[in-house]
């Protein structure tokens, strides 16, 4: 399935000169949405994974449907003040200010094996933010997943400088 023909591209969103990639289409596609669960559900089914760790809000939507699939936890990754309990915080730079995202601390534990999953890596700041939270956690990162890869942006780079494994369905280079 091309996947990539049914994302929808945005120009000039949500400033003049980005070319937004919406992967909302892909949504309204259940025979995608099956493709994707299936790639996904194959990739870690004998990986002893324990918890798949979604980012708010794109990652709980494929992070969900992967937990399910998998039998294990789902943990939402979410940003600042919309957890009702205690929580682990990690603050990162976005490209004007900061941002900070949370995890209950309850979650994930040093036996925990997790695999953080987005909708899409850019510059890989949030990404990074969200593998912290689960390091500070005593969790261990099996790997970062993402439907889409901007690699111009450098995200994907950075987190593979810091060892983590990286995989992408899609990838947009030089476009």
């Amino acid at each position: 399935m091309n996947l990539k023909s049914l994302i929808r591209t945005v120009p000039n969103y949500p400033k003049p000169g980005i070319l937004f990639r919406d992967i909302t289409t892909i949504l309204y596609n259940g025979k995608a949405l099956k493709y994707i669960s299936d790639i996904y559900f194959n990739r870690y089914k004998d990986k002893n994974i324990t918890a798949i760790a979604g980012i708010e809000a794109r990652g709980f939507i494929f992070g969900a449907i992967i937990a399910e699939r998998l039998g294990i936890s789902f943990v939402p990754i979410r940003k600042k003040n919309k957890l009702p309990c205690k929580v682990v915080s990690e603050e990162y730079m976005l490209e004007y200010g900061s941002d900070t995202l949370e995890l209950d601390i309850t979650a994930l534990n040093s036996d925990s094996k997790v695999v953080i999953i987005d909708d899409l890596i850019a510059t890989g700041g949030t990404a990074i933010a969200a593998g912290n939270l689960i390091k500070k956690m005593g969790a261990n990162i099996h790997e970062y997943s993402f439907l889409v890869n901007l690699p111009d942006l450098g995200g994907e780079n950075k987190l593979k400088d810091c060892n983590y494994s990286v995989h992408y369905l899609i990838e947009y280079e030089g476009e």
